[in-house]
């Protein structure tokens, strides 16, 4: 019983991005509307400060017949900052049938999934965007939105310039779209029609005061315990659609800011299904807060396994010798 292994630069020649779109919609529904097995998050802190290593599991969805267990250590002062791997079972006999590395399939599926809830919340004519944290998601985040609807002038800000600076002279090459280096986040957020913040903090810095009528926010970095991005009142104004309700409240936007269920409006699958479920007019404000589900580390892990049979590419080894 032979287990692939596939690097990440492997994986990265595999996979386009868009590839995943409509998988991943369709998973979203499935998870939201039939599922049996919840997705699990299991967190524990490393000695090192502010080091923590988090595994996803299952990642199931009904028309593919394995799923998947994640490994990830998170180290935000290193580069890369996230770093794991993803092992793909068989869903008959449990069997490896591969490990891959799991940085690049996270970073697209998650720049997907997240560019999916923003693109169906926001206004339809919202064009000017605002990106907090100029990292690797918040680059990616712009470049999945950027496959979905047309971004007529970008907003950054990340406490660090350098960071920011570096963001705008790539993106702007990029994607030719206009880039502005903002000092702080209310500078980068007070035009923005469309806001994504993807950071580390454990301290709110969106309010309502800052963001206008009928904008959308989509939240990724409220992924654990005690971080949060969004205030809570703003929250409580809003429109929010989260991706895992129990999730959202344990670990997500929810419950970093002491809100509860009674705060969330719909899961993000019922809202694909159901579109009245989201926004409904231009003046309301929507929050997306996606804690990022082991579902879709499965709709990823088994592109890239299949493609891999197909071209003959990675290696494999026997464990069981």
């Amino acid at each position: 019983m032979k287990t692939l292994l596939l690097t990440r630069t492997e994986i990265q020649n595999l996979l386009e991005p868009l590839e995943l779109y409509p998988d991943l919609k369709a998973a979203f529904v499935s998870y939201s509307l039939t599922r049996k097995i919840p997705a699990q998050r299991v967190r524990s802190n490393l000695p090192q400060e502010n080091t923590s290593v988090m595994l996803l599991f299952p990642g199931l969805i009904s028309n593919i017949p394995a799923y998947t267990v994640k490994d990830h250590a998170k180290f935000p002062s290193h580069s890369p900052s996230i770093k794991g791997v993803i092992n793909l079972h068989n869903l008959e006999t449990g069997q490896l049938l591969a490990i891959m590395d799991s940085t690049y399939i996270t970073a697209i599926r998650t720049g997907l999934s997240g560019a999916i809830g923003t693109h169906l919340l926001a206004r339809r004519d919202a064009e000017n965007v605002a990106i907090i944290g100029a990292g690797v998601q918040g680059t990616i985040q712009l470049r999945s939105l950027n496959y979905l609807r047309d971004i007529s002038r970008v907003f950054v800000y990340d406490t660090s310039f350098e960071k920011a600076d570096s963001f705008a002279r790539s993106i702007t090459e990029e994607l030719k779209i206009p880039i502005t280096v903002c000092n702080s986040v209310e500078e980068a957020i007070h035009e923005a029609d469309i806001i994504i913040t993807a950071t580390w903090a454990r301290e709110a810095f969106v309010f309502s005061s800052m963001v206008k009528k009928g904008v959308h926010i989509t939240t990724l970095g409220s992924d654990e315990p005690g971080k949060c991005e969004v205030s809570a009142e703003l929250i409580e104004k809003s429109i929010f659609i989260c991706d895992d309700r129990d999730l959202a409240v344990q670990m997500g936007a929810i419950g970093g800011v002491g809100l509860t269920e009674d705060n969330i409006h719909a899961e993000i699958g019922e809202v694909i299904n159901d579109q009245r479920l989201g926004r409904t007019n231009d003046d309301q404000i929507t929050v997306y807060g996606s804690v990022g589900l082991a579902f879709q580390d499965l709709v990823g892990a088994w592109h890239v396994y299949q493609k891999a049979k197909e071209l003959k590419q990675g290696r494999y080894i026997d464990f069981l010798e």
